[in-house]
């Protein structure tokens, strides 16, 4: 039986140690003793992100934790913490959180400050590549560097740059762009080639770079200062088939519906917004009057990205312009160039920890653990692998389990921690088995051991993190107990509420009432360019005629815009034009729009009524998960005991924490007289508890009745 006890006293047995080690636990819920310094981390940030959604007081979040807890445990008692799949997730989510821990910090912010600085300039560049894999062979490389460098002598010599892209770069776009790749700026390109970019004068040629696609040179064409960000809106008549596939009748219709929707706007002073909603066919903001994100350079279609930066005042309007997907009319919304370092730094720093420039970080991070966890490394244990190396690369063998049988060095420690020669040759026979060519045993033995080493001194700091940093222990205690919490309530609540039919249908019958449709209409609403053309339509719908899909095809033989004919249910609010007319079967009177003149047709009025389960299955769905989720609440208080130690928690809440730090011996309450009495008085002013002590001439008991 769950039981929240108000923790006056405990158990008398190492009370001193628990005054100064235990009372800091604020909850315990089964065996499982939460401290609260652990609760508070957690209650404090979660409060900051939901405070303004869903404030909550202290004592709500307690409940709320211990419903959490409480879920966990269950989970835990089911063993679902121990399933491969849980473990591996759970794995997963520790190398995604444990990747800013495992980087320099300090070169990080160097990192940040430079790519800051480059973002405020745009490079426009071409470039020559000669593709090479990773894991090329010593002479597939050299060829690769060979033919580049005399592409690269050759074009400082004088030989036009983007002939030699299209003849010899191994760029498949080359053919067709001659190399150019227009204007980018930082974080656009892999790290070493933004290098390149940015460390190369205009109108020269770049040192010889290589990136994980090969070895390139660049041609910087020129440097300009960034054109920031632009914010547009836009109205799209989209051409009815995929890029190179429209008709030239299909180009020449929709240039004219858009010519006709940009007359409408610069000559009739027609509502973009308005003219938004109703023409454009970018169903994804039309509705939102054709607003898009915000955007720079390299992000659209180059004719609709340069038509957007030639705008200049707010409100300005393109003239309708194509792209492969149909023709646009853009209008300026807003502008804004490059922030100041603060404002960027956040977005940046994303942007740079997901970038390759990363290794930079992991480089300086290895070199500083190496000095904080005493690396000391034997380099002659290293170099005795060499000549072992060299005989196995001529024989094309692959394994140095027998040549290095007596190697038993200690090659290099961290802390107290020793790396053996037999582990390094456990590693190096995995590398020799993807050696491609007889390269240098020398060259190979380094690379591999700096490798080695340095994987080594990461994964000894990955190992400790969670001693080492209090944050990132809470934060994967956090995504441990979200991750079986979601799949104990996916079990539970979430997908049993959707697979029992049987048990959502009743949940709806018991509750149906709960789910009404208001007052609604079937109704049309007629949209009309002229009143000539409202009233045309008022009086063929007046005289019965509601199927106005021919007249609507005569109407705009003309132009498409003459008439639209949107149809629906509609509740109040739905339409702003079905709210004006009355609900009443029939016909309304004109409504003007600007120059626009609508029409509404109500052609049934229905009376509030119960929405079917399919109407509403998915709030009814919502609600029944509710239900099952409090009766399994319910269940489970009932299984684990929870203690909650009032004393901390009003500690808490009036900002007196820093109390626990002083120990202070408990006072134990004394009793006299017969013990039946004595102990019958302490039991109902103590409560009864096994954790609640007394004294009885010299003597302590507990109050817990003994029910034997």
């Amino acid at each position: 039986m769950r039981k929240l006890i108000c923790s006056v006293l405990f158990a008398l047995i190492g009370f001193s140690t628990l005054a100064q080690d235990t009372n800091r636990t604020l909850l315990t819920i089964g065996n499982e003793a939460v401290s609260v310094d652990d609760f508070l981390s957690i209650y404090n940030k979660n409060r900051a992100v939901g405070e303004d959604l869903d404030p909550k007081t202290l004592d709500e979040y307690v409940d709320l934790f211990v419903n959490f807890k409480l879920k966990v445990k269950e989970a835990e008692a089911l063993g679902m913490d121990t399933v491969p799949s849980f473990v591996k997730e759970l794995a997963g989510y520790r190398k995604q959180l444990a990747k800013p821990y495992l980087v320099d910090n300090e070169a990080g912010e160097q990192l940040l400050t430079e790519a800051y600085d480059r973002l405020k300039h745009e490079i426009k560049a071409s470039h020559i590549l000669i593709t090479l894999a990773a894991d090329a062979t010593a002479a597939d490389t050299l060829k690769a560097y060979t033919k580049i460098v005399k592409l690269r002598n050759e074009i400082v010599k004088g030989a036009d740059f983007s002939s030699y892209a299209k003849k010899h770069s191994q760029d498949p776009s080359a053919k067709e762009n001659a190399g150019s790749l227009g204007y980018f700026s930082a974080m656009y390109m892999v790290y070493p080639f933004e290098n390149a970019a940015y460390n190369t004068p205009v109108g020269e040629v770049s040192e010889i770079v290589r990136t994980r696609f090969g070895y390139h040179i660049l041609e910087i064409n020129d440097k300009r200062l960034s054109r920031g960000e632009v914010k547009t809106a836009h109205i799209m008549v989209k051409y009815p088939n995929p890029s190179g596939q429209n008709s030239v009748e299909d180009v020449a219709l929709a240039q004219k519906k858009a010519n006709e929707i940009y007359a409408k706007l610069t000559t009739e002073n027609a509502d973009f917004d308005e003219m938004a909603k109703q023409y454009s066919d970018d169903k994804n903001n039309s509705s939102t009057g054709g607003v898009l994100p915000w955007f720079g350079t390299n992000r659209m279609v180059e004719s609709f990205e340069d038509a957007a930066f030639s705008l200049v005042n707010t409100g300005d309007l393109s003239t309708p312009t194509e792209t492969p997907y149909g023709w646009h009319i853009i209008k300026l919304i807003d502008k804004k160039g490059l922030g100041s370092f603060e404002e960027e730094k956040a977005e940046l720093k994303i942007k740079v920890e997901k970038d390759s420039r990363a290794h930079v970080r992991r480089t300086s991070l290895v070199n500083k653990l190496k000095k904080e966890y005493n690396y000391t490394e034997n380099k002659s244990a290293v170099n005795e692998f060499k000549h072992p190396m060299s005989k196995l690369l001529a024989m094309s063998k692959t394994s140095f389990v027998e040549s290095t049988k007596n190697m038993t060095k200690t090659i290099f420690t961290i802390a107290d921690t020793d790396y053996t020669q037999v582990e390094f040759a456990a590693y190096l026979t995995k590398v020799i088995r993807k050696v491609k060519s007889k390269s240098s045993s020398s060259n190979l033995v380094d690379e591999a051991f700096t490798t080695w080493s340095e994987d080594a001194v990461i994964a000894f700091e990955n190992k400790n993190l969670e001693n080492k940093y209090n944050e990132f222990r809470l934060l994967m205690q956090e995504y441990r107990d979200g991750i079986l919490l979601y799949e104990l309530t996916d079990a539970k609540i979430w997908s049993k509420a959707i697979k029992d039919t049987t048990g959502l249908k009743e949940f709806y019958q018991a509750n149906k009432q709960n789910y009404m449709w208001d007052t609604r209409v079937d109704a049309k609403v007629i949209n009309c360019q002229n009143e000539n053309i409202a009233c045309k339509v008022y009086k063929k719908l007046r005289k019965g005629c509601t199927d106005l899909s021919k007249f609507q095809s005569q109407v705009n033989k003309k132009s498409s815009l003459n008439m639209n004919v949107k149809e629906g249910l509609y509740l109040k609010g739905e339409n702003s034009y079905v709210d004006q007319v009355e609900w009443v079967v029939g016909v309304s009177e004109l409504i003007h729009d600007n120059d626009n003149v609508k029409v509404v047709y109500v052609k049934e009025v229905l009376a509030p009524q119960v929405k079917a389960l399919s109407e509403a299955k998915g709030l009814i769905t919502s609600d029944y998960q509710d239900a099952l989720e409090k009766a399994w609440l319910v269940e489970l208080s009932t299984k684990y005991e929870v203690v909650l130690n009032t004393y901390v928690l009003d500690l808490v809440k009036n900002n007196k924490l820093a109390e626990l730090d002083v120990v202070v011996e408990p006072t134990i309450p004394t009793y006299s007289g017969h013990f039946v009495r004595a102990f019958g008085q302490a039991r109902r002013k103590l409560g009864s508890s096994k954790d609640v002590v007394f004294d009885w001439y010299g003597n302590l008991y507990t109050t817990e009745l003994n029910k034997n």
